[in-house]
């Protein structure tokens, strides 16, 4: 059984998807392992038989996915869904294809000082940046999304830009 309501399902995703990543997260997967499980979580909800009785209780579905998503994270980091097949030495290069320490260390100190600058951007100007940086949403889709125009979202996406500049310089 599929849903077609995606005001619902756009909903729950507004509301909890963050939370269900920090569940994930704390399960032990990677950042970029938990965005996949939360979706995998939504879209396996979308396929139980319970769907419609769901969509009368929000609290539940929340809890559902929060349960979805913790089984699946614990289902990911168990080693044998991430065994790595073995390589010969001799196939592999002597360089590797990760950044060297210091780079990944000053991209991971830049990561964490965008973030707090991310946080605080007001909550209209963190989702225009979000769609329009992020999710890569056309002006269109993002203005549709936030209910404004998208002559809004264009002056929204600069202003949270340039705090972004300030806040990233300042530090």
């Amino acid at each position: 059984m599929h849903c077609c309501c995606a005001d619902w399902v756009s909903h729950l995703a507004r509301d909890h998807a963050g939370r269900l990543a920090g569940v994930a997260r704390r399960e032990g997967v990677s950042a970029v392992d938990a965005l996949d499980v939360v979706q995998d979580a939504f879209h396996t909800l979308l396929e139980r038989t319970d769907v419609p009785s769901l969509r009368e209780k929000p609290d539940d579905a929340a809890r559902v996915l929060t349960a979805i998503v913790r089984n699946a994270a614990r289902n990911a980091r168990r080693r044998h869904h991430r065994a790595k097949p073995h390589v010969d030495v001799d196939e592999i290069g002597l360089s590797a294809a990760e950044p060297a320490p210091d780079i990944a260390l000053d991209q991971a100190e830049t990561t964490a000082q965008l973030a707090t600058c991310m946080s605080k951007l007001g909550e209209l100007h963190r989702h225009v940046v979000t769609l329009r940086v992020l999710e890569e949403l056309s002006g269109d889709e993002a203005a549709e999304a936030l209910g404004v125009s998208t002559g809004h979202v264009a002056v929204l996406l600069h202003r949270a830009r340039k705090q972004l500049e300030r806040c990233m310089t300042a530090a």
